[in-house]
């Protein structure tokens, strides 16, 4: 299995650090641009798009790069659909996958034409009055009786999309708006890394594309196959193979469309696949501990990367530098949260650290600053991306004091 390695040098990092301090993220544009187009290539048989979900890295400039590769954006949430829209995006570009929603939002998502991708049966009546022969409908399934992976759960107590009788519903409801094509959309695992998943997935709902066009005489312009797909955070992981994955998938597509099944385009909506490996998190050990194990405190915490703390998640650690004592020691890399799981590591192997020493924390490109609060007034670190020439633009800066204090009325 390949080692993972630091994009970037203990020199870099120092210059950085001499204006801005740790802790902070460094996204690698090069390995983005090159994964997002490896990626498309292997669906380059069939009328495909990614939609990149929005939520996994929220910077505009992260998402101007994907959009410029091709991608459109996955949006849940008004602030995640402006952003789409800051970047240039409208129209089909947009993919608005949400639920529980206000109805502003559904507001906003139709005056940018974007695809509507209802959650919920009940939903079609609170926007009729939004609903046009031209709208762009999509119905999210749940197969119920299927389970997910490991971090989805049991399907049945999803809260996530509709029953197979539901979607039935909803399109005979929706062809009464005039609406003469839809499409249909599932998400059922996270962090997947059996590509043979994801040919269930496939095979189940293009079987449905087919029921449903069958029974409605109603195109079915596209099957958004949701995302999930893995990222390797363990060195005795396997990379997902993607080609495979393509494969798998297309011999589904080949067989629904010898049943009679009308071509038709295929979506994605991928957010950790895209950039989780190509983000870095950098900080540095500020305290070392010693009692009944060894503590190694830093000056993240979970509030910069709360994975970890929050699933038990694993992201690989480097220590940057080569003056190394030369041993390895155990140690839990801790946050300075007050909460006994601001944890980065626990009982982690790692050449002896000092105070001053920086680390590297892998994998932290998708879902990690995304998913950061201020809990114990923490502020929120600053995003940097490294470019193909390897220089540093800072892309978000890091929270001040008057940020945190902003909304308050003293």
């Amino acid at each position: 299995m390949p080692k993972k390695t630091v994009p970037f040098s203990i020199e870099d990092i120092k210059a950085l650090t001499e204006k801005y301090p740790t802790p902070f993220y460094i996204y690698d544009e090069k390995a983005i641009r090159d994964n997002i187009r490896v990626f498309l290539k292997e669906f380059s048989w069939i009328d495909f798009k990614e939609y990149f979900a929005v939520k996994a890295t929220p910077n505009p400039s992260i998402m101007k790069i994907l959009s410029d590769e091709g991608c459109g954006m996955d949006c849940s949430s008004m602030p995640e659909l402006v952003l789409a829209e800051s970047i240039g995006c409208s129209g089909r570009q947009i993919m608005f996958t949400s639920n529980d929603t206000p109805k502003q939002e559904y507001e906003k998502a139709f005056s940018l034409g974007a695809v509507i991708n209802l959650d919920d049966y009940s939903h079609i009546k609170s926007i009729e009055h939004m609903i046009s022969p031209d709208s762009s409908m999509c119905l999210r399934y749940n197969p119920g009786n299927r389970r997910g992976n490991e971090i989805i759960g049991q399907l049945k107590d999803s809260k996530f999309g509709m029953s197979r009788e539901q979607i039935f519903k909803s399109v005979y409801e929706l062809k009464k708006y005039g609406i003469k094509s839809i499409g249909l959309h599932t998400m059922i695992c996270s962090n997947e890394l059996d590509p043979k998943y994801f040919q269930i997935t496939a095979k189940n709902m293009f079987e449905l594309a087919f029921d449903v066009s069958s029974e409605f005489d109603i195109k079915v312009g596209f099957v958004n196959l949701g995302g999930g797909i893995g990222v390797a955070y363990r060195e005795d992981q396997p990379q997902m193979d993607i080609s495979t994955l393509s494969t798998g998938i297309k011999t589904e597509y080949e067989k629904v469309l010898m049943k009679g099944m009308k071509p038709f385009s295929i979506f994605m909506e991928n957010g950790r696949y895209i950039t989780g490996p190509y983000g870095y998190l950098v900080c540095k050990v500020i305290h070392i501990k010693e009692s009944y194990k060894n503590f190694a405190g830093v000056d993240a915490n979970m509030a910069n990367l709360m994975r970890p703390a929050l699933y038990g998640a694993y992201h690989h650690i480097t220590r940057m530098g080569s003056d190394s004592c030369g041993q390895t020691v155990e140690y839990d890399v801790v946050g300075s949260l007050c909460e006994n799981n601001d944890k980065f590591a626990i009982d982690r192997k790692l050449d002896c650290l000092k105070e001053g020493d920086f680390l590297v924390i892998h994998d932290a490109g998708a879902h990690g600053h995304s998913m950061g609060f201020n809990y114990n007034g923490k502020l929120r670190s600053a995003e940097f991306l490294m470019d193909s020439d390897h220089n540093f633009k800072m892309i978000r800066r890091a929270e001040t004091l008057e940020d945190y204090f902003a909304t308050l009325n003293f």
